[in-house]
Order: C-alpha cells, then structure tokens, then sequence
C-alpha cells in the first residue's frame, strides 16, 4: 500500500467565533491527486495554509510527509510546492528571473540550478517566454509560471489552491495535463477548486461546505454513494421550463431538480420512476417534451450532500 503523504486528523481552525475548518480527518496517499471541492470560502485555503505550517490548528493535528505540522513545518516546507490563489510573481522580472530567484530561495545552485530551471521551463512549455516579463504575459501562461516557481526545488508534494481560477476553460484543460504528467512521475498532488467539471478529474475528491468536510471518495464512488437513483435530462419549451420545474418539485420520488442551461435536470429515487412517468408528471407542461436518463454529475453530488441535515 502506498505511504501517507497527508493524514490530518479532526483538524479546526477558529477565528473568534467564526469555525473555518471544522473538524476534518482525512489521508492523501503518495502518487495521488486529491481535489479539494467547494464554494469560495467553504475552508479550503485554510485546510491547506494549516497543512502548510502557515495557520496553527486550534483543534486537531495533522501529519505531511512524516512531520508534524504544528512542531515540524520548517522540515515540511522544503519539501512541498505551493501555488497560492494569488500568484507570488515579479511583474518586472522575466520568466527566467523568476525562477531563477526562487530556486536561489531553495538553494539550488550551480549547474544543477540552471539544469533545474531548464527542466521546469519545457514541462510547462515556457521555453519560449523565458525572456519575457512577467507582467507582458497572459493569464494562463502567468498560470503556467506560478506553477513552474512551486516546482523548481522538485518537491514531493504540491499544493495548488484554485490554480485555474480565472482562465478559460481550454487553458484549464491544458493545466489538468499538466498535473496528470505530474501525479505521473511521482508527485503527490492535493488541490482545491470550485469547478465541477475539473473535479472529475481527481483520482479522489473531498467535498467542503461551510468548514466542513462533506465526504471524500473517487468521483465515480460519490455519485453512486450520495445520489438516491438515477439522472434525468428534461428538454421542453422554454416557457413551460418554471411551471414543469414547480410541478416536478411537487412529485413524489423526485428527490432533487434544477435548471441546467436550457432543460430541467432532476434525480429521482431508485426504482420510483421511468421517462415515462416524469413525462406524465409535467401534465400539460410536458406537451413535446423529450425525456432521457443522463449521467449524474458531481453537482447533483454536492447538492444531494449540502441538502442532507447536519
């Protein structure tokens, strides 16, 4: 079995009366890509700042890479990468300098420096912006260097919180690659984001709500744990989305339904219902509706999860 690279046991972190992080256990194992899902300020900056010997638990403990967070952080940090919601770049250094500052920052030197920088700069395909300033680049290639500068010192474990917020969805795919050729070679990956849909790509995923840690499993496992019975996909003339939404809120065995862009979506109890009888359901609302099971997505998970009494 692999080794543990994180196990944080009943963590919480308080500010005063406001509970950030709130009583959360859970183990992310070497090799692994972990995801951490959740609206903004769900805890998930705070479980990682902790984790990171940046914030002290108020409650709890936690172990990375064998250290202790609380006594060992200065042990831990050599070891890790960081990618902050904020990128720590220098707008008026190029792409080279800035790595170059903080492989100094690690103490690489020499030629295993200059190798080093070389390396980091084609696995995130900037050999071609290494002259330019950091401020003169895009977003996603800013992305791509502030990923670069929390892999220099060829760390175990990389921490990414929220790394493709605010960049196009095509940029985001191309930083999942990346993060895959990562975990690939060896790294350990835990990293959070507020996307549904890159949640799929996790190998395990934790769902945070409110400070707390919903449930953490593969995304395939949650949907078949969380979720009551099968997804149904609802397409009908836009003006009768409202009324055939109310009237599916009022079916028994419909557990849960929204709107999802231009149809109705909607999970239903195992066993309680088939095309046909949601179709029934709408009444006359239904008139040239077409109904057709769907696959259930990580957003029915969190929504079924958030809905659940405490």
């Amino acid at each position: 079995m692999a080794e543990i690279a994180v196990r944080a046991e009943h963590l919480t972190k308080k500010f005063g009366d406001f509970t950030a992080v709130d009583d959360v256990s859970f183990e992310v194992r070497a090799g692994e890509v972990v995801g951490y899902l959740g609206p903004n300020g769900s805890g998930k900056t705070t479980t990682m700042r902790m984790l990171l010997g940046l914030l002290s638990p108020t409650h709890g403990s936690a172990q990375v890479l064998g250290y202790d967070i609380r006594h060992q952080p200065a042990q831990i940090r050599p070891l890790v990468g960081y990618m902050s919601q904020k990128f720590a770049l220098y707008d008026e250094l190029t792409v080279f300098e800035n790595l170059d500052f903080y492989a100094g920052i690690y103490d690489l030197r020499g030629s295993r420096r200059r190798l080093r920088i070389d390396e980091v700069l084609h696995l995130v395909g900037l050999e071609e912006h290494r002259k330019e300033r950091a401020e003169d680049i895009s977003t996603g290639w800013r992305q791509r260097l502030a990923l670069a500068i929390a892999l220099v010192h060829d760390p175990r474990l990389l921490f990414l919180d929220e790394p493709t917020s605010g960049v196009d969805p095509s940029a985001r795919r191309v930083f999942w690659d990346l993060i895959d050729r990562l975990a690939g070679g060896g790294t350990t990956v835990f990293v959070s984001t507020h996307y549904m849909d890159e949640a799929e790509y996790c190998g395990r995923l934790g769902i945070m709500n409110l400070g707390r840690l919903l449930a953490i499993d593969t995304p395939l496992a949650l949907k078949t744990a969380c979720l009551p019975g099968p997804a149904w996909d609802l397409v009908l003339d836009p003006a009768a989305l409202i009324p055939a939404l109310q009237a599916l809120e009022a079916t028994p065995g419909v557990s849960q339904v929204g709107l999802r862009g231009d149809h109705l979506h909607a999970i239903t109890r195992a066993g309680v219902h088939s095309a046909a009888s949601l179709l029934a359901a709408l009444g006359p609302h239904g008139q040239g509706a077409a109904v057709e099971q769907a696959e259930p997505t990580l957003e029915d998970v969190f929504i079924a999860l958030t809905r659940r009494p405490a």
